[in-house]
């Protein structure tokens, strides 16, 4: 189970890493929103306590540890379906704590059903977090050299087939090759996109010359 709230000083808390994880954010990110909430310094003081922790690079960063009033007020921003699924977990968690915390005695079967459950959530959230970043590395994919050599075949058969007169063909190789990298906003035809390969494909097959006039 997706382990989102623990105790600390008799009292069900969560952390700002946590948090970050579980919505999908950056760090930094949560903590300038913990620090720029609207809160009076009261509320801030007991709800977000400020800690240091120590990463597996043994470096030190801040974090808060935040109380469940403190989560309910940083999360009413976070919007979308897929964040008010994550502040159920979360809610439920907190109260399954509090209870555990004042020793009420919690229905088996409703405690084994709310396992279940968040096992669910969580797998799916796992599932949502790779799937996501599985998209944003294919984005980020150039052409490998068997690519590369795919798209400059491509370039000199459409080159070739347009002038037969090699002496002629020089401007015409400059020219696609430049409307190639301004349309697809790259400094070289070897950082064309994976994900883009077919349609410049497309792009050179369709693609004639502009003929300068004498």
């Amino acid at each position: 189970m997706y382990n989102l709230v623990s105790v600390d000083n008799g009292r069900p808390v969560t952390d700002s890493l946590t948090v970050a994880e579980v919505f999908g954010k950056d760090h930094k990110r949560v903590l300038q929103d913990i620090r720029g909430l609207e809160c009076s310094e009261e509320f801030n003081q007991h709800n977000f306590v400020p800690i240091d922790y120590t990463d597996s690079r043994k470096r030190t960063y801040p974090k808060y540890i935040i109380t469940q009033d403190g989560f309910s007020f940083l999360v009413m921003g976070y919007t979308g379906k897929e964040a008010a699924r994550f502040k159920e977990m979360y809610i439920k968690q907190f109260n399954e704590m509090r209870d555990q915390l004042n020793n009420k005695p919690i229905d088996p079967l409703k405690l084994l059903m709310q396992a279940t459950h968040n096992l669910l959530a969580s797998q799916e959230l796992i599932v949502g977090r790779v799937d996501e970043i599985e998209q944003k590395v294919e984005k980020q994919i150039t052409l490998d050299s068997g690519q590369q050599r795919r798209l400059q075949q491509g370039i000199n058969k459409k080159v070739c087939s347009i002038e037969p007169d090699k002496t002629e063909r020089s401007e015409l190789f400059r020219q696609l090759h430049k409307e190639i990298k301004d349309r697809w906003e790259v400094p070289s035809y070897k950082d064309i996109l994976k994900q883009d390969l077919q349609n410049v494909l497309n792009y050179i097959s369709a693609w004639k010359p502009i003929r300068r006039t004498e």
